[in-house]
């Protein structure tokens, strides 16, 4: 089986609009350059495009792309990845519930985040004031906010809930 997946295309999905299959190999016979860290300039079909990696998620396999000012989200998945959905087995994997909670007693100053809200990790979901310094709670993976039990105002316990992700 592994000879087999060996000789298997890539699945690259664009935006989760447009998908087209790959192979490893023509990865190799791309045409680009190494303009800094995360950036390049890429020649194809006789154009030229500069293209910026903005965001990586390895373990996904998950990136946020810009080409020629253009934002575009890319998933790639091999052949395991789409063997284990096809068999169904991959159900619930990427619902998984993230619960942020005080890292110490403090006072909620603001609630940034709203139910049903989505958010990419890094952004800011709280205010909280703890010993006479603000501290932004911010969103340690991507997804959805499921609720915000903590509000504007509320003084909470290190370890109380103050947004649940999902």
């Amino acid at each position: 089986m592994a000879t087999h997946a060996k000789n298997e295309p890539f699945r690259i999905a664009v935006n989760e609009q447009y998908s087209f299959d790959t192979l490893p190999e023509d990865a190799t016979q791309l045409d680009a350059v190494s303009d800094g860290p995360g950036r390049f300039h890429i020649l194809h079909e006789g154009r030229a495009f500069r293209a910026e990696v903005v965001q990586a998620d390895y373990a996904a396999r998950r990136y946020l792309l810009r080409v020629d000012g253009q934002p575009y989200t890319v998933q790639i998945a091999d052949f395991y990845t789409r063997l284990v959905r096809q068999l169904g087995m991959a159900t619930g994997a990427g619902h998984k519930t993230n619960t942020i909670k005080a890292p110490m007693p403090g006072l909620v100053l603001q609630v940034m985040v709203q139910p049903g809200q989505a958010v990419q990790k890094g952004d800011p979901l709280l205010i909280l004031e703890a010993m006479k310094m603000e501290n932004v709670i911010k969103a340690a993976n991507e997804g959805t906010v499921k609720e915000v039990p903590a509000h504007s105002g509320q003084a909470v316990e290190k370890g109380a809930t103050l947004v649940v992700l999902e």
